[in-house]
C-alpha cells in the first residue's frame, strides 16, 4: 500500500458520543460538580417559571370563581370636601339599571367594638362596626366558617356576625360569645371566611340594618354599595352606577371594581418573574463558566492522549468532535438534572400551597435548549485548542 493509500481515521456518530462518554467517565467527581452549576441554574428558571404560570393559573381560577362583574359605589366628597351621603332607596336606584342582577349595601356604624365592658372605649382592637344587608353574602360569594349569616329576625336583634380578622382579633373562637358595641352587648352569631373581592369586611362586625338604626343611632343611609351584572355590561354599568346613585354629585361617587386588584396581581407577578428568570440565567452562566473549565483543565491533562491519537490517525476535526461532545454531554446531564429537580420543586411547592401544578413543556425544552448552547459555547474554546496541538508536542509533554 503506497502513502497516497493512506487515509485519517474517521469516527461514526456512535464512537464519538462513546469517546466523549468516557472522558467524562474519567473525571467523575469534576464532572459532578461542573455539573451542579448547570443544573441549579435550569432547576432555578424551570421552577420559577413553573411556579409564576402555577401561581397565575390559581389566580385566574380564583377571579373566575369569584366573578369579575362586580362593581362597588362607595361615597367620597363633594366639591367642597363634604362627605356625601347616599339616599336610603340607593340599592333599589341601582337595582333598576337594566343589566344587574343583584345589588345589595353595607354602611358604616359609628360604634365603639370592645371584647368586653372592662375593655376601655378606646381599644377597639382596630375593628369596625358596619350594617349590612341580608344579600350582602350571596351577592360577594362569601362564606360563613362558623355558626350563621344574618337572617330577617337576627338582621333586628343585637346580633354581628364576625368578619375572620375582626374574630382573630378579638380573641373569638365560637359563636355564642359577646363583644361590646358601644355599651351594647351584642351576641356572636357566626363567623365568615376571608371575602377576597373586599378584604375591609374581614375586619369589620356586621350587624342587620334595622339592628343598627334601632340600637347604634344609625340613619339607614349606605356607605357602599356592590352591583354585580352580566359581564358584557360591566362598563356600561359603571359609566352609569355614580349618576344613579347621586344624581346631584356623580363626581363623589367612587366607583371600582374589586376583581382588578387581583388581576394588578397578575401582572406583579409576571415582572418579580422576570427577575427571578434573572437571577436563573445568572446561575447558568456561572455553570458555563464551571463546564468550560472543566474542558480546558481536561485539554491540558489529556495532551499525551490527544498526541497519540493525532499520530495514529485522527483528525483535527474529529479531535474537536470529541471534545465538543463531551462538553455538550456534561451540559446536557446537567441540564437534564435540573429540569427534573425544577419540575419537582414545581410540583411540590404547587401541592403545598394548594395549587394546581403547572410546568409549561416549552420552559424545559427551553431549558435543555439553554443547556445545548452553553455546551457548545463551553467547549468550543477547549475543543479548537485540543485540536491545534502538534502530536509530537502533545507527547513530549510532560
Amino acid at each position: 500500500m503506497s502513502g497516497n493509500d493512506l487515509k485519517p481515521s474517521r469516527l461514526s456518530p456512535r464512537d464519538i458520543l462513546r469517546v466523549g462518554a468516557v472522558g467524562l467517565r474519567a473525571r467523575r467527581a469534576r464532572v459532578v460538580l461542573s455539573a451542579l452549576g448547570i443544573a441549579i441554574g435550569i432547576a432555578t428558571m424551570v421552577a420559577v417559571v413553573g411556579l409564576s404560570e402555577s401561581s397565575r393559573s390559581d389566580l385566574m381560577a380564583r377571579l373566575d370563581r369569584l366573578g369579575t362583574n362586580l362593581l362597588t359605589a362607595e361615597a367620597g366628597e363633594d366639591h367642597l370636601g363634604n362627605r356625601i351621603k347616599f339616599p336610603k332607596s340607593a340599592v333599589a336606584m341601582v337595582e333598576r339599571i337594566g343589566p344587574v342582577e343583584h345589588a345589595t349595601a353595607t354602611a358604616n356604624v359609628d360604634a365603639r367594638i370592645r371584647r368586653s365592658d372592662v375593655v376601655p372605649d378606646e381599644r377597639t382592637a382596630g375593628v369596625t362596626a358596619q350594617a349590612a344587608r341580608l344579600d350582602l353574602l350571596s351577592t360577594l360569594g362569601g362564606e360563613v366558617a362558623k355558626g350563621v349569616w344574618l337572617d330577617p329576625a337576627g338582621e333586628r336583634l343585637p346580633v354581628t356576625v364576625l368578619g375572620s380578622v375582626a374574630a382573630d382579633r378579638l380573641g373569638i373562637t365560637r359563636t355564642g360569645e359577646t363583644i361590646m358595641m358601644d355599651e351594647t352587648r351584642v351576641v356572636v352569631v357566626g363567623i365568615l371566611e376571608p371575602i377576597e373581592l373586599f378584604p375591609t369586611l374581614d375586619r369589620t362586625a356586621m350587624v342587620g340594618f334595622p339592628a343598627a338604626e334601632r340600637y347604634f343611632r344609625f340613619d339607614g343611609r349606605p356607605t357602599t354599595v356592590f352591583e354585580r351584572s352580566t359581564d358584557a355590561s360591566v362598563e356600561e354599568v359603571r359609566a352609569v352606577l355614580g349618576r344613579t346613585i347621586s344624581p346631584g354629585d356623580p363626581a363623589g361617587v367612587s366607583v371600582s371594581r374589586p376583581s382588578d386588584a387581583l388581576a394588578a396581581k397578575a401582572a406583579t407577578d409576571k415582572g418579580l418573574t422576570a427577575l427571578m428568570l434573572g437571577l436563573g440565567a445568572v446561575a447558568l452562566l456561572v455553570g458555563g463558566v464551571g463546564v468550560a473549565n472543566t474542558m480546558v483543565i481536561s485539554v491540558l491533562e489529556r495532551r499525551r492522549e490527544i498526541g497519540l491519537r493525532r499520530s495514529l490517525g485522527a483528525t483535527r476535526n474529529a479531535i474537536r468532535l470529541q471534545f465538543l461532545t463531551e462538553s455538550l454531554l456534561l451540559s446536557g446531564l446537567g441540564g437534564t438534572a435540573g429540569a427534573l429537580l425544577g419540575a419537582a420543586a414545581t410540583y411540590a411547592f404547587a401541592h403545598f400551597q394548594g395549587w394546581t401544578a403547572v410546568v409549561p413543556p416549552w420552559s424545559l425544552a427551553g431549558g435543555l435548549a439553554a443547556t445545548l448552547l452553553i455546551g457548545v459555547v463551553a467547549g468550543l474554546y477547549p475543543a479548537i485548542r485540543a485540536s491545534r496541538l502538534h502530536p509530537t508536542v502533545a507527547l513530549n509533554a510532560t
